[in-house]
């Protein structure tokens, strides 16, 4: 259930409980002068073990272990991968990009960062501009979005990038849906080492489609964000922006 931000006639202050804008009709925000502020920061730490989290299940095999246990079978694998010295790359090096980085590093990995504003970060061994992003996918192992959703990055990861990406690379989408070109996706999957996604252009995902039975593919309900701690951190961050009032 929703209602038009236009039948809030005195409307002067939004408080977002989630971090993304691209759901609020922010030209008419602007124009009233309203004051808005995101939850950042809020879902950062769950969507960041949930990336890692999912990059290990692929690299373990966990869901192969999985099938065995069930079936009771005592099977060895040979060919789990390590996280250490994996190259990743951070698309979007905001609160989310941030814990993410902290976590790979803490593995081992190298990391690398992609913004559209570009800084200095301890937990990147460089973050660099948006339009070098073509320079940098060949040679990652990972690759973590966690950028924000705009006319810009619309189908940022699409046929052409995707082609680029190196044998056996994972891809991470925990920001939006639309950034990806899923049926660009599903057309590479192939020399790819599997996919997290926790959203989708269009949800729920369509029961046809067919990621749903691959076994190279964490597939979630827009459920990275979910954690037990949430709400403590909603209710700091609100307390804060209304004391500033």
């Amino acid at each position: 259930l929703s209602h038009s931000i236009e039948k809030f006639e005195k409307l002067s202050y939004i408080q977002l409980t989630s971090a993304g804008y691209d759901r609020v009709p922010m030209d008419y925000v602007k124009e009233h002068h309203i004051e808005i502020y995101n939850a950042r920061g809020v879902y950062s730490i769950p969507m960041a073990e949930f990336a890692i989290g999912g990059v290990l299940q692929l690299y373990k095999q966990a869901r192969i272990f999985s099938n065995n246990q069930k079936n009771h079978q005592w099977i060895k694998r040979r060919g789990l991968l390590e996280l250490n010295e994996k190259s990743v790359c951070i698309i979007g090096c905001g609160s989310v990009g941030t814990e993410c980085a902290k976590r790979f590093s803490a593995f081992g990995c190298h990391v690398v960062g992609i913004d559209l504003y570009p800084g200095e970060n301890q937990y990147y061994q460089k973050i660099l501009h948006l339009n070098m992003l073509d320079t940098v996918l060949p040679d990652m192992d990972i690759i973590v979005l966690t950028i924000p959703l705009t006319k810009e990055t619309h189908y940022l990861i699409n046929n052409s990038r995707l082609e680029k990406l190196k044998e056996g690379a994972v891809l991470v989408n925990v920001a939006r849906g639309a950034v990806v070109d899923i049926v660009a996706l599903e057309n590479n999957l192939d020399h790819l080492g599997g996919a997290v996604l926790d959203v989708f252009e269009e949800e729920p995902l369509s029961k046809e489609n067919k990621l749903w039975d691959r076994e190279d593919v964490i597939l979630t309900p827009h459920n990275s964000f979910v954690g037990e701690n949430n709400q403590k951190r909603l209710s700091k961050i609100i307390m804060e922006n209304l004391k500033g009032k």
